[in-house]
């Protein structure tokens, strides 16, 4: 049986209501909010996997380990700001470090580049075969991991089994890759064969870009292959060489795996504080790690100053 609601009588409002009746209208995100929303998870990971350890590597960085006594009792840690700045700046290992990096730099980087340009120019003539498979085997260098690649070359290097000295030594030539005055570019010689086609796909890929109608149009003015390649292609490209460059010198600064899996063969020639890198972890391995943050502040920054400085020198050439 049924129950007829008593006349004037206020019916329940229905969830989600109002008092008035109208449902309630949730306020819809601003424009500026959603792409926040979207990047949430990017800038989360961000934070933590990037900015954090920033971060707590400069906090880090303003103290120093004190240790007392005959060693016996633990470490503690003294707040000394420029304690660790000051130490790195005389230690003449590091120093000697970031002048090694710098050379393997201003070396290393121009002749990989100018490799990789050249290639992809090759790669991007009209006449080219097989463009697929030598796309391919360039970049096959980089798919190889760092640390088989230096073992790859270290028994290449190996004057017991090096491969290339056993050919050379047919003309009267040794080349001793493990000299100290040698085995930087010894290095320098594996990270230009792993780096150097990726790069070139990179620039190969800029290549692709210009429209085929600038290339008609030089070829109907009589410009033959090499002034076409030099005065049209190398400018088209350059904002793909500006990104190389960076890379490049920040892999620089980054040098590790190389020199670290060649040092045990290097009869010494390699220690412990080869690139600043290897000098960080082997404070990290003394367990000093205060001093250890503060070689890889210094070498941020002077990363940071040097890719700066480039960004604005390559803009001024390009707005002049």
């Amino acid at each position: 049986m049924s129950h007829s609601s008593a006349p004037g009588a206020v019916a329940a409002a229905p969830p989600g209501a109002r008092a008035s009746g109208r449902p309630v209208r949730h306020r819809p995100l601003s424009r500026a909010a959603k792409p926040l929303l979207f990047c949430a998870p990017f800038l989360v990971l961000f934070a933590g996997m990037y900015l954090a350890p920033i971060i707590y590597a400069a906090v880090s960085s303003l103290s120093t380990i004190r240790r007392s006594g005959l060693g016996l009792t633990a470490p503690t840690k003294v707040f000394d700001p420029l304690g660790n700045y000051t130490r790195a700046l005389h230690d003449d290992a590091f120093i000697g470090s970031l002048g090694r990096v710098a050379l393997f730099g201003v070396v290393q980087v121009p002749v990989m580049l100018g490799l990789a340009l050249g290639l992809a120019l090759l790669l991007d003539a009209k006449s080219a075969r097989g463009k697929g498979f030598f796309r391919l085997a360039g970049f096959l260098p980089y798919a190889v991991p760092g640390v088989s690649a230096a073992l790859i070359w270290s028994f290449m290097y190996s004057p017991l089994s090096s491969p290339v000295n056993r050919f050379l030594a047919h003309a009267g030539v040794d080349v001793p890759f493990f000299d100290s005055d040698v085995v930087l570019w010894s290095v320098a010689n594996i990270v230009t064969w792993s780096w150097a086609g990726y790069n070139t796909i990179i620039i190969y890929a800029a290549l692709q870009s210009i429209p085929a109608e600038v290339l008609e149009a030089a070829r109907v003015d009589g410009a033959g292959a090499f002034r076409t390649a030099w005065s049209i292609k190398v400018p088209a490209v350059r904002g793909a060489l500006v990104l190389t460059t960076v890379f490049s010198v920040i892999g620089s600064a980054q040098l590790f795996n190389e020199p670290a899996v060649l040092q045990p063969v290097s009869a010494g020639s390699i220690s412990s504080a080869f690139t600043p890198i290897m000098s960080a972890q082997s404070a990290v391995a003394a367990g000093n790690y205060p001093y250890a943050a503060a070689q890889s502040v210094i070498l941020a920054l002077l990363v940071g100053v040097v890719s700066i400085t480039f960004f604005k020198i390559t803009g001024r050439r390009e707005s002049a």
